[in-house]
């Protein structure tokens, strides 16, 4: 988990002080220094005018630019005259390029990487008529909502929808009086989505359980030394029976099991003709140790290269739509900070445990446009609150003073640091608790 998410946070980050560097050297800034990760500096290297390093605290990067008033406080050349080849001797538009620049880079990688994706893998989904085809299972949270098994959602917000996963899609979790329209056998009914739902819905734990469709199954692989081996379960068996109760759909499996963890039960298996009987011991987390092989048909879309791009950048652009949506959230008290936040130990469990190379580069694609909302947020010490004093600059014809940015400054970082620190004890915390 660790080694994906230094290596996609290095590659954004390089990526990001990259377009600081590439700009301010375009307009003849002199750029000190550049570096992937803080200090302490591990190795670094003198080229031309730029010192490139590498530093030990991997979570983030800078670019010192000679007459840049930025988080690394160092004030003392302001006092002198300025120079041409500074950051503040330039024009606003050349220096409001400059710190456009990372963004900018984050937001063109974003689309890169989306655009590639939907081009190489197309897109796979499980389509509307297939989850609806049995209905529904809702975990104890969908319950709360109101949905019972066998309901079939055929509308969300009044509209049809073709894929399963919009049923917790950002349509849903992040707009206002969001609905379903639900079919209960001859009965049609609406099942409002309150405001907060998302809150609930943002632990994991429970995220994975929300609604599952209704599905026949197989055993697929099956792990060792657990219960299933031991009990001499193969790959491809069909478990027709369980602690006496007759099995057809997987949700049934999953509740004998929920009912019986330590135990041993008595299944009954399908070999191809033969009929089975065995014991199998289920473990305290309710587990036999198999994996199952869904009876659920998986549809994939192919896209050709022209219509990638829109879709691609489309796709880049929820990112940031989402997350606009997301902060209104927090804002209005729809969702608590503690859930929406995560720190670095949050995101390296989304990377997961093992290399998925299609996960990395969709995970590195997401957070490059999420980066890049954040530093355009208009804070000092982020490019966002760069941004925001040199548009007043343009706007207004004066220019703040160097020691208004040395100050707002100094408060940017004090609130970064809280939020950097917030995150991280975010993260220790859900992991105790």
């Amino acid at each position: 988990m660790a080694a994906q998410l230094l290596l996609g946070i290095s590659i954004l980050v390089g990526l990001h002080e990259m377009g600081h560097l590439v700009a301010a050297k375009i307009f003849g800034m002199r750029v000190e220094k550049f570096s992937i990760g803080f200090p302490p500096k591990i190795f670094g290297v003198q080229y031309g005018e730029t010192e490139y390093s590498i530093g030990a605290i991997p979570l983030g990067g800078f670019v010192k630019i000679s007459g840049m008033v930025d988080e690394s406080m160092d004030t003392a050349q302001l006092a002198e005259e300025p120079k041409e080849y500074e950051f503040r001797s330039k024009p606003a538009w050349q220096r409001l390029i400059v710190m456009m620049g990372g963004i900018i880079v984050n937001v063109v990688t974003g689309i890169i990487i989306f655009v590639v994706m939907i081009y190489s893998n197309g897109e796979s989904y499980v389509a509307t008529s297939e989850v609806n085809k049995l209905g529904i299972v809702p975990s104890k949270l969908g319950q709360e909502l109101g949905l019972k098994t066998g309901d079939r959602i055929v509308k969300i917000n009044g509209h049809n929808y073709e894929s399963y996963t919009d049923i917790w899609g950002p349509d849903v979790l992040l707009n206002n009086n969001s609905y379903y329209t639900v079919q209960r056998n001859d009965e049609t009914i609406r099942l409002d989505v309150p405001n907060d739902f998302i809150s609930k819905i943002s632990d994991q734990k429970r995220f994975e359980e929300f609604v599952t469709p209704i599905v026949t199954f197989k055993v697929g692989e099956v792990a060792k030394d657990m219960g299933a081996e031991k009990a001499g379960i193969k790959q491809g068996d069909k478990i027709i029976e369980a602690a006496g109760q007759p099995i057809q759909y997987f949700h049934e499996f999953h509740e004998v099991l929920a009912a019986n963890k330590n135990e041993d039960i008595k299944l009954k298996l399908l070999r191809n003709q033969d009929t089975v009987a065995t014991n199998a011991k289920v473990n305290e987390e309710g587990i036999l140790g198999f994996s199952v092989n869904r009876d659920i048909k998986i549809n994939t879309k192919e896209f050709t290269l022209a219509q990638s791009i829109p879709k691609g950048t489309n796709r880049a652009f929820d990112v940031v739509y989402s997350n606009i949506k997301g902060f209104g959230k927090i804002f209005r008290g729809d969702i608590s900070p503690s859930k929406a936040i995560s720190g670095p130990i949050g995101i390296a469990k989304i990377f997961g445990g093992t290399w998925d190379w299609t996960r990395f580069w969709y995970l590195v694609g997401l957070l490059s446009m999420v980066l890049a909302f954040m530093n355009f947020l208009p804070i000092p010490a982020l490019d966002g609150g760069h941004v925001m004093f040199l548009m007043y600059e343009m706007v207004s014809g004066r220019k703040p003073s160097d020691k208004f940015l040395e100050y707002s400054t100094k408060v940017g970082m004090v609130l970064l640091l809280g939020l950097m620190a917030f995150a991280f004890l975010n993260d220790i915390f859900k992991e105790i608790f």
